[in-house]
């Protein structure tokens, strides 16, 4: 199942009892549709926080054989349920070794920062971060420079529940890169910037995008040295690195699979 999804007032993906989430609007429209006595389980190739939104989400679920003979039908029914803050995109068979998180090899994200120096419309702190500007993005990607590769993220990462310190959150990031982009949508002001981060890896830890994007700000206002990546690459230390970026600037845009190069791989 592809997805999309706006982030809005839903509190992240993964179900929580008395909460719209994605999985809870989308098990019961399955389950609506396809008349189950039950909401199906879903899993997700990577579960995204209260606010965040997506446009290439993929998860999977085990039906009945016979119960998805028309996709497309389907399909329609569920948007109509969903109205808008899901949508499905696709219904598509699988082998039965596919498994939506443990076959993806890379995950995509987006993330917007609006720089100005004037208040914002509710409308453009819907989906970017809205900063005091301008944004020097020739430091920003002096700094990101630091983080592609393969590392150990721990300075830059919530920690799991049940870890250590000690232990390490190693992730390959094949792309992070800032560049400022033409403002076709209408959400900036005379003087204002608009720049969007690109960022792929293998996969991420919990909360370390939202980090990365919120201490890169940070060198691009001059507040921080681009080489502070570098040190806390080192280091591991996280402390009085900058609070971390609104879930509100960031989609997770595409997930890869087995066939699928990383953006800017083997171009």
């Amino acid at each position: 199942m592809d997805l999309a999804y706006d982030g809005r007032e839903l509190h992240g993906f993964a179900d929580q009892p008395g909460h719209p989430t994605v999985a809870g609007l989308l098990r019961s429209s399955l389950a609506t549709v396809l008349r189950l006595a039950e909401p199906p389980l879903l899993t997700v190739a990577g579960r995204t926080d209260a606010g965040v939104h997506a446009l290439g989400q993929v998860c999977h679920l085990d039906l009945p054989v016979g119960l998805l003979d028309d996709p497309d039908g389907v399909t329609r029914r569920l948007n109509g349920l969903l109205a808008g803050r899901v949508v499905v995109r696709a219904l598509t068979p699988v082998d039965d070794d596919f498994h939506a998180r443990f076959s993806a090899i890379w995950r995509s994200y987006r993330y917007l920062v609006v720089a100005s120096e004037h208040p914002a419309l509710a409308l453009t702190r819907d989906v970017a971060w809205v900063v005091r500007g301008p944004l020097d993005g020739e430091a920003m990607n002096e700094g990101f420079a630091a983080v592609l590769g393969e590392h150990d993220f721990r300075a830059f990462c919530k920690r799991p529940p049940h870890s250590t310190p000690d232990d390490p959150l190693r992730r390959h990031l094949y792309q992070a890169r800032w560049r400022a982009i033409e403002d076709t949508a209408v959400l900036t002001a005379a003087g204002d910037q608009l720049w969007r981060c690109d960022i792929t890896a293998n996969a991420f830890c919990h909360n370390m995008v939202r980090s990365l994007v919120a201490t890169a700000v940070a060198v691009g206002q001059g507040r921080l040295a681009p080489g502070v990546f570098s040190e806390r690459l080192e280091s591991h230390v996280r402390d009085h690195l900058p609070a971390l970026a609104p879930a509100s600037g960031l989609t997770l845009v595409k997930v890869g699979y087995p066939g699928d190069l990383p953006p800017g791989v083997g171009v």
